[in-house]
């Protein structure tokens, strides 16, 4: 894909928990096999995610995930608490709680991601954030791929409008 003409898709389910639990909920088109390399393998990681990993997540243990903006990494300290390919992935990233949930959907695999946020109002910019970094992996998953958006990049690929739909949709669930 041309990433000049990326823009993101439609919402994603979504609902907030009242232990600022985000549940971000997805459908892909490619088997929870296939999804789990893309959640787990940091080469794979690095063409979608936020941050970049020091190591391949598909096992327990610790592990740094740096977040990045721009020319700027932050490493913070992570840990995988539990591995169960290709259904279950869980770990810490400093202080937030991110488990990923993959179930297969006849071809495909319905995400949920459970990310424990910092209060509810960061649940709208999580969202966002997530929104865009879960299309271009679609679009990575698709032989299509966009390249990372991360940081203050997002700002250009629609993630305001992102923030302000999902603080609308969350606040009317």
């Amino acid at each position: 894909m041309d990433r000049a003409t990326f823009r993101p898709g439609p919402l994603a389910r979504v609902r907030l928990t009242p232990e600022s639990e985000l549940v971000f909920v997805r459908d892909l088109r490619h088997p929870p096999e296939t999804v789990w390399a893309a959640l787990t393998d940091p080469d794979r990681l690095a063409e979608w995610a936020p941050f970049l990993a020091d190591r391949d997540l598909g096992r327990p243990g610790d592990a740094v995930l740096s977040a990045v903006d721009g020319d700027q990494s932050y490493p913070a300290p992570a840990r995988v608490l539990r591995a169960d390919r290709p259904h279950l992935l869980e770990y810490t990233w400093g202080d937030d709680l991110l488990r990923w949930e993959l179930a297969a959907n006849g071809d495909g695999t319905t995400l949920t991601l459970r990310h424990r946020v910092g209060g509810p109002d960061l649940a709208p910019m999580t969202a966002a954030g997530w929104h865009i970094c879960l299309d271009v992996a679609a679009h990575l998953l698709d032989d299509d791929p966009v390249g990372p958006i991360r940081g203050a990049e997002a700002k250009d690929f629609g993630w305001a409008d992102l923030r302000d739909a999902y603080a609308e949709r969350l606040n009317r669930d």
